[in-house]
């Protein structure tokens, strides 16, 4: 084991740059999260901004529905929220898969959030931003359309990608300062990020889960005001110890937050576990 692999449960986040807060499990997990949400828009309103402009993932899901629940009950109006999703599959055309597969993370975001919130309170749909397969480039003067972004929220995936954006294969450079220029654009998943997903979301089907994806980049994750994770697997144990005390390197792309000046995860007490090998 390395180091970071050898960290106790109690030892996670001493002497990390990035923070650390651990919850029960997934039913606080969502709560914080959405609790989250709702937090810093009303930060940016209070601090006299015309939006609060948020990168927010799909996974861990749950999140969006408590945040239209709590916004209806209180009669919080959040239209001024603006809302860049971080990715979403594609088909063999080269455009989104269908809202009509469940893999959809617009049909996801339409069911889970805008459908539920009250009318009246709702973002308007031109505020439910996902990046464009046919103009990745787009993104950067969207973002700065809306005046940069607030908060990027986000989950970490097996090869510790942000939104999609897997590690270099082996072999190849570990360019750290390229990795973090990479801009929003049409990226191939990674085989471990195949196999996670199809676990996760597919019961193991890995032709189930399409190969290609538009991701927004490193670049605009990076520079958000501040970064946000949450991590509720228990196969995250190894990442949240690569990237709270390993190495900064582009073969972890969650490590790069550790250069981050405000950067923070949330996980559940299952991923503070030690990754070490129990047979099933």
């Amino acid at each position: 084991m390395t180091d970071a692999l050898a960290r106790r449960p109690e030892q996670l986040g001493v002497g990390s740059p990035i923070g650390l807060e651990i919850v029960p499990d997934m039913a606080a997990l969502s709560l914080h999260f959405a609790d989250a949400l709702l937090a810093e828009y009303r930060a940016c309103m209070a601090a006299g901004r015309d939006y609060a402009v948020f990168i927010v993932p799909v996974g861990p899901v749950g999140q969006f529905d408590l945040l239209a629940a709590r916004c209806n009950a209180e009669g919080q109006d959040i239209s001024r929220l603006v809302l860049i999703n971080m990715d979403e599959y594609l088909g063999p055309d080269g455009d989104y898969i269908s809202e009509d597969d469940p893999l959809s993370f617009r049909a996801h975001m339409e069911r889970h959030f805008f459908d539920r919130l009250d009318r009246d309170l709702a973002p308007p749909r031109a505020h439910n931003i996902f990046p464009s397969a046919r103009m990745p480039e787009g993104m950067a003067d969207t973002i700065a359309l809306f005046g940069g972004v607030d908060v990027c929220f986000g989950g970490v995936g097996i090869t510790g990608h942000l939104a999609f954006n897997d590690p270099s294969e082996p072999g190849e450079p570990d360019d750290v300062e390229g990795f973090a220029r990479l801009s929003t654009r049409v990226v191939r998943l990674s085989r471990e990020t195949l196999t996670i997903n199809a676990v996760t979301a597919a019961r193991g089907n890995i032709a189930r889960i399409p190969p290609t994806a538009v991701t927004v980049g490193m670049a605009e994750i990076l520079a958000a005001r501040k970064v946000r994770l949450y991590m509720n697997r228990p196969w995250q144990c190894a990442m949240l110890r690569r990237l709270l005390h390993g190495p900064v390197t582009a073969r972890v792309p969650a490590s790069l937050l550790q250069r981050h000046p405000d950067a923070r995860v949330t996980a559940t007490v299952e991923v503070t576990q030690m990754p070490e090998p129990e047979l099933r």
